[in-house]
């Protein structure tokens, strides 16, 4: 895609805080015309920025080329600390505490492998992380869904 200018990054930042926000408020809140905002979600559709559906962002359109993946070590008595650590980092896309090697797992989103990097010392100069393991997403095969499973839950019988 083409470089988006701060109108198309404003409306991307509006459609992430409310999902379901209509083409009117957006409008009103970008101070633009109501076909203004309509042609540029279009286009930021067809440009593969939004994904089908037209609500979910896709970061590598948006220049974000490298996900990675973090599973921290972490001293326990920090892991508030921790998690509230990586919540400042813009990077950082989700957090979830896990079992098996490692407790803490995240995902960030860098444009390039410096900018990982910068953000990769950042994490390691939380306090209470004791050493993290960084594997790189090469291609996403599947992207994040939720379809399937509340397909088979329509599909289910009530007492299943």
């Amino acid at each position: 895609m083409s470089k988006l200018d701060n109108l198309d990054l404003r409306l991307l930042l509006e459609l992430v805080r409310d999902p379901r926000a209509q083409v009117s408020e957006l409008s009103d809140l970008l101070g633009v015309a109501r076909n203004t905002a309509q042609a540029r979600m279009r286009r930021l559709l067809r440009a593969g920025a939004l994904r089908p559906g037209g609500r979910e962002l896709d970061l590598e359109a948006l220049g974000y080329d490298v996900v990675a993946f973090i599973t921290i070590e972490v001293a326990h008595r920090e892991l508030d600390g921790v998690i509230a650590g990586l919540r400042t980092l813009n990077q950082v896309l989700e957090v979830h505490e896990i079992s098996g090697r490692g407790d803490v797992w995240c995902r960030v989103a860098a444009t390039d492998t410096h900018q990982l990097q910068v953000a990769l010392r950042s994490v390691l100069r939380i306090k209470g992380v004791i050493r993290t393991e960084t594997v790189l997403a090469l291609h996403e095969h599947i992207p994040y869904r939720t379809e399937p499973l509340l397909e088979r839950l329509v599909q289910l019988p009530p007492d299943a």
